[in-house]
């Protein structure tokens, strides 16, 4: 009987112990509209600070129609990675409206990232850099 009391209570100890133990991550999350990009061509831009498991989303008006397309370039540490990289329709249902590109990444080791976004068109004689977004992320 002392033996299922003792052991009852290491249980009912661990249980209560136990949340404080697991390991919990943010989300950061960037959603910039086509307003946003045409009021402030050039000058969209974040800094975040960031713990290892961090999750950071950034959503980015699109169309694909038009001809242009984003791509990034990483420099610095390699801090962040690459989860995922979708493209989310229009809310309308109107040929031609912009939807948004939406990557996932992951905060997985200490140090500093610059990840520079570009909108162009990626062919010969395109237009390059329509819009920019420039984010820091530090993870400690």
């Amino acid at each position: 009987m002392k033996f299922r009391l003792v052991l009852l209570s290491c249980l009912l100890i661990a249980s209560l112990l136990l949340p404080s133990c697991i390991i919990t991550s943010r989300e950061i999350n960037v959603d910039i509209t086509c307003d946003d990009f045409t009021e402030n061509p050039d000058s969209m831009r974040n800094d975040f600070q960031a713990e290892i498991g961090d999750k950071i989303t950034v959503k980015l008006c699109s169309n694909p129609s038009t001809g242009f397309q984003w791509s990034y370039e990483m420099t610095g540490d390699s801090a962040i990675k690459e989860e995922d990289h979708d493209f989310e329709e229009p809310d309308e249902n109107i040929p031609g409206a912009a939807g948004k590109e939406v990557w996932t990444f992951e905060a997985a080791a200490t140090g500093v990232t610059v990840v520079r976004f570009e909108y162009s068109r990626p062919w010969e004689g395109g237009e390059k850099a329509e819009w920019t977004y420039n984010m820091t992320v530090t993870v400690e």
